[in-house]
């Protein structure tokens, strides 16, 4: 499946309360990690998308892709995104994931953030068509970016941040979307290109945000 397999998988464990997050920093080589995000980049049909917000548009600071089967609508906040065909290196990727971490996936959601300035505020992927106890997988390429977690009820606990590396995966597992958020802050200074592929089973064809 790939040129250059990496070393055996090192899995590191971060327990948030009841949940578990697992990251694979080598998830790919290097090599292979440039060549998937040169070739997702260039290929992938990037899209600037817009919320509707108390009737005002704001433009997402990023941009996206959705690609998942046949049917597979994804719709947030007024904004609704048509399934795109599977490209071959998003299927070797999907691969690659469910060897690592032992779950199937039906769709994934491509961000490009272009710098620094670009970002994701604080959500959790808990829809009701991802079911109650969904497992989230998340495949890091291009630029170091920091991911950070916070539960939704005790604002006492101080937040969680881990450092997602070129090439890397992270599975959040069962309960973490039903009791925590995370966000990708914006960063100062320059920030090279990273692209991220968020994996989920979709257990409807449509889904609400």
């Amino acid at each position: 499946m790939f040129d250059n397999e990496p070393d055996t998988p090192t899995y590191q464990t971060f327990v948030l309360g009841d949940s578990k997050i697992q990251y694979v920093a080598n998830a790919f080589t290097l090599q292979e990690a440039d060549r998937l995000f040169q070739g997702l980049l260039n290929h992938i049909p990037w899209q600037t998308a817009s919320l509707s917000i108390a009737g005002n548009e704001h433009k997402l600071p990023r941009l996206q892709c959705w690609m998942a089967d046949e049917g597979r609508t994804y719709s947030y906040s007024g904004l609704k995104l048509n399934p795109h065909p599977w490209y071959p290196d998003v299927l070797s990727i999907k691969a690659r994931l469910k060897q690592l971490s032992g779950h199937s996936f039906n769709s994934v959601l491509l961000n490009l953030y272009r710098d620094g300035s670009d970002s994701v505020s604080w959500h959790a992927d808990d829809e009701i068509e991802l079911g109650t106890n969904p497992v989230i997988a998340s495949v890091s390429l291009g630029a170091e970016r920091i991911l950070e977690f916070k539960p939704k009820l005790n604002l006492k606990v101080p937040k969680k941040r881990i450092v997602l590396g070129n090439g890397s995966i992270l599975i959040m597992g069962k309960n973490l979307q039903n009791n925590w958020l995370h966000q990708l802050p914006k960063l100062s200074g320059y920030i090279a290109p990273r692209i991220s592929l968020t994996f989920r089973e979709h257990l409807f064809g449509e889904t609400q945000k």
